[in-house]
């Protein structure tokens, strides 16, 4: 039985390997790639693959705000996450939004692919590494914190952020205020750097 997977990955390289191995360790059939988010949403929506192999990290649209749109519109819609960085706080939410399979973006096609097969049979996968890495937590700042960081690294304002995230003003100032004591940072910039650099973001 062959799987149908939409392919999402910013990095054109590991994308073009894997729509060109995937097929040849397994009856899988790549309907469509996408290079953001945004495409990825699209991408699916259209085509309703069996599996959708996203990448968490993207530009714009990320992994997670990508499925969070997906499952609006297509809740049933099977999801193997590839991640290179797993925080506790990521797959927590990636979890919350039902995503079945969880695999390091430095496994072995043949590993990815037969993993693509398990999770249209119905069957769950974190890979252990990921699992190990998510484990491991040493982050202080919380889930919101972490937003308005993401969003601040960007280079969004204040009200943007606000816009964004669907909060006040004043709420925002306060999360950034709070992330930057945590960090020792000075602006808010710094604190998304320091967050980006520990692997929080």
């Amino acid at each position: 039985m062959t799987t149908t997977i939409v392919l999402a990955d910013d990095e054109a390289l590991l994308r073009k390997a894997l729509a060109a191995l995937l097929p040849l360790e397994g009856d899988i059939d790549i309907v469509a790639e996408a290079t953001d988010g945004e495409t990825a949403v699209a991408a699916t929506l259209r085509h309703q693959p069996d599996v959708l192999v996203i990448d968490l990290e993207m530009p714009g649209v990320d992994g997670l705000g990508a499925i969070t749109q997906i499952r609006r519109g297509r809740p049933e819609q099977v999801v193997l996450m590839l991640t290179r960085h797993a925080r506790p706080g990521v797959l927590r939410k990636a979890l919350k939004l039902g995503v079945q399979g969880f695999v390091s973006k430095s496994a072995e096609p043949g590993h990815i692919a037969s993993v693509i097969t398990d999770l249209h049979a119905g069957k769950r996968w974190i890979d252990p590494d990921v699992s190990a890495l998510a484990i491991v937590d040493d982050c202080p700042l919380t889930e919101r914190e972490l937003d308005v960081l993401r969003v601040t690294s960007e280079g969004y304002s204040v009200a943007d952020i606000a816009a964004r995230l669907h909060l006040a003003q004043g709420t925002v100032r306060n999360y950034l205020s709070n992330a930057m004591q945590k960090t020792q940072t000075h602006t808010r910039h710094e604190a998304a750097r320091y967050a980006r650099e520990h692997d929080w973001l």
